[in-house]
Formats: structure tokens, C-alpha cells, sequence
């Protein structure tokens, strides 16, 4: 299971003539708490850089192996983008729809602008450009997979500066998503107000199931 992604749909993608390419993931669609966060990474044509080969989706690899890795990534992008859906839009919209809403907004936050997009499972029908939605793109394409790890990386730093703000719910440790230390603290506290009311367990404890 541990194997690298490949260039494989970016070749395909610059035979046809494309050369800025952006790879798009999402992370947080299953958690319960926090927003649902998306990147887009453009990526140089040639990348023979150590680093290269320990590129994996982004839940393959340890958090200071994500950590380790954004921090390469960054430092040789063409560009990124993030975007970010809050609870309450994901309450509204649905998180199919959310998540669609945070990919397009990580790519309208690149610079220079993309020829064609690599998506993670997803296509993006308002967004006028060639694209693709790759079936496991984040284990199977490498511009994906980047943009996996990127996405990660920012939105567990921003549910570790939450739990701050949000105190008693272990956001740092379990990012929101359904523990069963989170869903204790979840009945013991009630609902935050980025908790996704929309989602069972917490429309449970609200009362609104």
C-alpha cells in the first residue's frame, strides 16, 4: 500500500499542452467540528529533489512527516491556494457542496493562473478550465497527493489554535473529527460554534436529530 504517487496524469495533461497544472484535495468532509479546508498546488515540471519520493497522501505519513514535506512543497511551488468553508456554510450547503465552494476558491487564490486541474475524486462544473477527478488522486497522482499534505497541514494548525479558543473539546489532538474523547466532551459540553449541526452526532447532542 506504502507506494509514491506517480506524474503519470500530468504527463498525460503536457502532452496535450498544459503546463500549469494544479493538483486540488480536501481534509475535514468527515470531521464534526471546524471547517472543511482545500488546496491547490502548482508544481514545477521537474522536481528531482530528495523529498520527492516520500510524498504520500497526506494520511499515509506521521504529522512531522507532513510538516517536514509542506515545508519542501512551499519552497518549490509555482503557487498554492486555500480555501476554507466554515460550519455553518457546510450546515447550509451540505459538504459535498462545501467542499466544492473551499476547491474553488483554492484555485482562484493561484497565481499565475492554472491550464488544467488534477481533483481529487471531485470535478468542479464552475470552473471553466480542462479537468479531471482522480479516483484516490491523493495515492495516485503527485500534484493531488501535495496538495493533500498542504491541506492538512493547514487546517490542523488552524483546529490546534481553535482548541484555544474553544477549550475542553481536544480539538489539537483530534481535529474535530468523531473520538470518542470527542464525542464525550461533545455530551458533556454541548455544542461550540464549530460544531456541524448537520451531522448526526452533533445534531444528537443539540437535540436537533
Amino acid at each position: 500500500m506504502d507506494k509514491s504517487p506517480s506524474f503519470a496524469e500530468e504527463r498525460k495533461l503536457e502532452k496535450q499542452g498544459y503546463r500549469l497544472i494544479a493538483g486540488i484535495d480536501e481534509v475535514g468532509r468527515g470531521a464534526l467540528a471546524g471547517p472543511v479546508i482545500a488546496a491547490a498546488v502548482i508544481l514545477p515540471r521537474e522536481l528531482d529533489s530528495p523529498w520527492v519520493g516520500k510524498v504520500r497522501d497526506s494520511k499515509q505519513l506521521t504529522p512531522a512527516g507532513r510538516e517536514f514535506l509542506d515545508g519542501c512543497i512551499r519552497q518549490v511551488a509555482v503557487s498554492i491556494g486555500i480555501g476554507s468553508i466554515p460550519s455553518d456554510v457546510i450546515d447550509t450547503q451540505g459538504i459535498a457542496q462545501a467542499t466544492r465552494l473551499a476547491m474553488m476558491m483554492a484555485v482562484n487564490q493561484l497565481s499565475p493562473e492554472p491550464e488544467a486541474l488534477l481533483i481529487d475524486y471531485f470535478r468542479l462544473p464552475d470552473v471553466k478550465l480542462p479537468q479531471k477527478g482522480v479516483k484516490d488522486g491523493d495515492s495516485l497522482c503527485f500534484c493531488i497527493a501535495s496538495a493533500s499534505i498542504i491541506a492538512k497541514v493547514a487546517r490542523d494548525r488552524l483546529m490546534t489554535e481553535l482548541d484555544s479558543v474553544y477549550p475542553g473539546y481536544g480539538l489539537a489532538e483530534h481535529k474535530g473529527y468523531g473520538t470518542a474523547e470527542h464525542l464525550t466532551s461533545l455530551r458533556r459540553l454541548g455544542p461550540s460554534p464549530i460544531h456541524r449541526r448537520s451531522f448526526g452526532p452533533v445534531a444528537e447532542v443539540a437535540g436537533e436529530a
